[in-house]
């Protein structure tokens, strides 16, 4: 066995759980499991896995369920996963090196994290790298909302990647990502008056009006994080810039859209920002530097949403061809999106 443990916290998760712990299972972690109240069979279904199964009275603070859970580890390293989170692939071997490496000892390990989402009726998976593991003589979890990995000091740690990937199921239902989302508005609301301006807070207040719909607040949120001393290497302020733009697309501002292209050696560095711009200049008409840009975004190889340098890219190209009464080179560039439906279609009515 490594010297690694498995914390989880879980309310009402039978619908996970089990899949979770049976993919679990073969590389012989120690598991332990905090349940925060649950009325379902989460307890029972975790006991067929693991004896080390406990209540936790919930207090509005995940760092606190989260660190409750560490603290009942019989090992230092301890690796976080959440119960929609399926196993895919792992190096054991690899990992062991990794947690071995003096180097490393108060360091974070980043997993990579596949979710499934969808667009324009299309099933895509967005990739992103999360820290879970970690040794807790050295680092714990602050915050009651969106916790983050800190060291014992409160600074941010450094990262080392694990060979390490999870599948984020993830799904709920609409009534529940609203009871969620103002759920964690309260707690997000409540960090912010005790903390002051943090971009993290804002970044999370934009994702949680996103999902009540409100994106007018969403924007707002969004472009106060993105106006403060911020890291543009950061996955979550790359993430609340994009939420920013397509925000003010979905919004109808282009102009305050295109002001966030004055950003743009900020965040040029992945193919998801380039494809927001070429967006952006679709959106105001400038049919060749939106060209431009999908093509630049079918160049790089960095990205978290599936399609942004590949099928979504080629499909706009297409598009502004057929806009220029360019059809040939129009059908060429949807002809690369494979089986994306919307490019199958145009290339129905062409032809």
């Amino acid at each position: 066995m490594l010297p690694i443990t498995v914390c989880m916290i879980a309310k009402n998760e039978d619908t996970y759980i089990e899949e979770c712990l049976k993919r679990l299972r073969p590389c012989k972690f120690e598991i332990v499991v905090v349940d925060t109240g649950s009325v379902d069979r989460t307890t029972e279904v975790a006991r067929k896995y693991t004896d080390k199964v406990f209540h936790f009275d919930w207090c509005n603070d995940f760092s606190a369920a989260r660190n409750f859970s560490i603290a009942q580890a019989s090992n230092d390293w301890v690796l976080i996963i959440d119960c929609d989170e399926y196993l895919e692939n792992v190096n054991l071997a690899d990992m062991e090196n990794a947690i071995s490496l003096e180097e490393n000892a108060s360091s974070v390990g980043i997993i990579l994290r596949n979710n499934p989402y969808s667009i324009q009726g299309v099933r895509s998976i967005m990739t992103e790298y999360i820290g879970r593991l970690f040794n807790r003589k050295y680092c714990h979890y602050e915050g009651s909302i969106h916790e983050q990995v800190k060291t014992l000091s409160g600074k941010d740690p450094d990262t080392f990647k694990i060979p390490l990937t999870f599948y984020h199921e993830g799904y709920v239902s609409e009534s529940d990502k609203r009871m969620r989302a103002t759920r964690n508005l309260e707690m997000l609301l409540r960090d912010l008056e005790l903390k002051g301006p943090n971009p993290y807070i804002y970044f999370q207040l934009g994702q949680n009006y996103i999902s009540l719909n409100d994106l007018e607040k969403a924007a707002y949120y969004s472009k106060l994080g993105l106006d403060m001393d911020i890291d543009p290497h950061s996955a979550f302020v790359q993430s609340m810039a994009e939420t920013y733009g397509y925000c003010l697309i979905e919004l109808g501002k282009y102009d305050n859209a295109l002001e966030l292209l004055d950003k743009y050696a900020l965040f040029s560095h992945s193919a998801d920002f380039i494809y927001l711009a070429g967006m952006i200049y679709l959106k105001k008409e400038m049919l060749e530097k939106a060209l431009s840009e999908f093509e630049k975004a079918t160049t790089m190889a960095t990205y978290s949403r599936t399609g942004v340098n590949s099928y979504r890219a080629f499909y706009h190209i297409g598009m502004i061809y057929e806009r220029m009464n360019k059809l040939e080179k129009a059908k060429e560039y949807y002809k690369k999106c494979g089986d994306f439906e919307a490019a199958v279609k145009r290339l129905e009515e062409l032809s």
